[in-house]
């Protein structure tokens, strides 16, 4: 029988594999061009969020005394509820953070319209905002980013598999941006986003947060996001109030999930009301804080101010911090564009305000320490309701232009950390994204049936490791073309000794990407049955 030639099309084995030997280097151009286009969107979305968050507090403060006033200000934040849910209605992917809709995506659940999404998103999220909604900025970043990801994708007529990266790339660059904070842009998106630490994604998404915090800082400056001093690093001393820290966070932690779950839940229970009118209820509640605890309207600046300015006492640091938390999920749970990442950060400030006080007073602390705690509340906070503890760490030393807090914050993310999957509370964006597959009614990826290369480390105890290739049980319709050790690529046979750290590459179809990653990563992934 006549062989026939092979067709050079852009999804041809070979051509994956020849490929995939230079990636790294081939998406380090195109992560330059996604950080460029995410940052210049991010700086624009933070300007308006700015904008309309300033001009708030001006219209409050003019409203108040004027009856007529404040009924016209209420009229109008009704106008901006029903406008936000239509955009709601009409593109359903901006609900939310948007961080777990690119996760999804990512896994092949959906695919969104990344224009719409984007529009929509920076009007929706501004109105939000206008309206003094309790929700960040930095969430919807990271969809901001991943959408001009998925844009510079289409303008260049990349691949499925190239278009996976950049989608990552953006999202680095997006949160990259809106913390100045380039490390911990890249260590989300390796550590919740993408969760693989491949070097392809890490440089391309290191190229992608560097350009992004670029051209945010040459438009905005570098300054860090927090201007929180901080004059001393905790002496070792006072390490054994840490544990006490991290488990008081992990416990909140655990119940902001369950609360913010229990939230969505009530307004998907009030069948009466339409998702579309939903936003009415934050809205209104909006109006009725402004003039009673405006610090808690937005994504929480005006609070962070208070903290730490104004040094409030216990039992208003305890005040805020529950009507915050109440805002916060009425707000994020009425599907109204924007995230959750920077006001739960402000509750963790809180949180380590509180503690910080409490100490000083049952001790005789010095009162400069409390800063400290709430540095370090924050980080705790962060990990225990979104367990991305690397993350979480840096994220805070940039945002406060320190490092000097390292080995004190890994201690008690940590103990957070620990405490939160003792109490069998699951990563919120995991929940989130399992409420939107839900939603949708499918549980299939939709993926086309192009082939892609997907890589997984393999771990330190695991199934694999020290086994031959010809003795492990590999998934069906799993091709192992590659093993990557160091910088070398070893085209593995059957004799070939799987080691641990090794890289293992696969090619698969996009049709079973999810189950296909998800099988050889429990054969990847650390065996406790190893040890007993």
């Amino acid at each position: 029988m006549k062989e026939t030639a092979k067709p050079k099309v852009a999804n041809s084995t070979e051509l994956l594999i020849n490929k995939r030997m230079d990636m790294k280097y081939l998406m380090a151009f195109d992560g330059m061009l996604v950080g460029i286009a995410a940052g210049l969107i991010a700086v624009f979305y933070r300007f308006v969020l700015n904008f309309s968050e300033n001009n708030i507090v001006r219209v409050i403060s003019i409203a108040k005394g004027h009856p007529f006033y404040i009924v016209a200000w209420f009229v109008f934040l009704i106008i901006l509820a029903l406008l936000v849910g239509q955009l709601v209605k009409y593109e359903g992917f901006i609900s939310g953070s948007g961080i777990p809709q690119v996760e999804g995506e990512l896994l092949g659940y959906f695919k969104q319209p990344w224009l719409r999404v984007l529009v929509a998103k920076l009007v929706g999220g501004a109105l939000g905002i206008l309206g003094g909604l309790s929700l960040g900025r930095e969430g919807p970043s990271v969809q901001l980013g991943a959408m001009s990801g998925k844009g510079v994708t289409r303008l260049l007529k990349r691949n499925q598999l190239e278009e996976r990266y950049l989608l990552t790339c953006g999202a680095s660059a997006g949160l990259a941006a809106a913390f100045n904070a380039p490390i911990a842009g890249v260590l989300f998106a390796l550590e919740e986003v993408h969760k693989n630490f491949s070097a392809t994604v890490l440089f391309s998404a290191t190229t992608a947060s560097v350009a992004a915090v670029m051209v945010s800082g040459f438009i905005q400056g570098t300054d860090p996001v927090l201007s929180l001093v901080v004059s001393q690093a905790l002496p070792l001393k006072y390490y054994w109030l840490l544990p006490f820290l991290g488990l008081i966070i992990g416990i909140l932690g655990a119940f902001y999930n369950w609360f913010l779950a229990k939230s969505q839940d009530l307004y998907e229970k009030a069948t009466w009301l339409k998702a579309e009118y939903r936003p009415i209820i934050p809205f209104l509640m909006s109006g009725f804080l402004g003039f009673t605890f405006p610090e808690v309207l937005g994504g929480g600046h005006f609070m962070m101010v208070t903290l730490i300015k104004d040094k409030p006492g216990l039992a208003i640091i305890a005040l805020l911090f529950v009507i915050k938390m109440i805002f916060s999920m009425t707000s994020f749970a009425s599907g109204a564009p924007g995230g959750i990442f920077f006001p739960l950060l402000i509750l963790g400030a809180y949180i380590g305000g509180a503690f910080g006080n409490s100490v000083v007073l049952m001790f005789g602390f010095d009162p400069d320490l409390i800063n400290n705690f709430i540095v370090l509340a924050m980080a705790g906070y962060f990990t225990a309701i979104i367990r991305a503890p690397l993350t979480g760490i840096v994220l805070i030393c940039e945002m406060t232009g320190s490092f000097d807090h390292l080995l004190s914050l890994a201690f008690v993310c940590i103990c957070a950390e620990i405490t939160a999957e003792f109490l069998k509370s699951d990563p919120v964006y995991e929940m989130l994204l399992e409420r939107w597959i839900k939603k949708r009614g499918t549980r299939d990826p939709q993926m086309s049936a192009a082939k892609i290369l997907i890589s997984v480390p393999a771990q330190l105890g695991s199934k694999v490791d020290g086994a031959l290739v010809k003795d492990v049980d590999w998934p069906e319709y799993c091709l192992l073309v590659a093993l990557r050790r160091g910088g070398t690529e070893i085209i593995p046979h059957g004799n070939t000794m799987i080691m641990p750290t090794d890289i293992i590459v696969a090619l698969v179809s996009e049709t079973n990407q999810f189950y296909i990653q998800d099988e050889l990563q429990s054969l990847c992934s650390e065996s406790q049955e190893r040890y007993r």
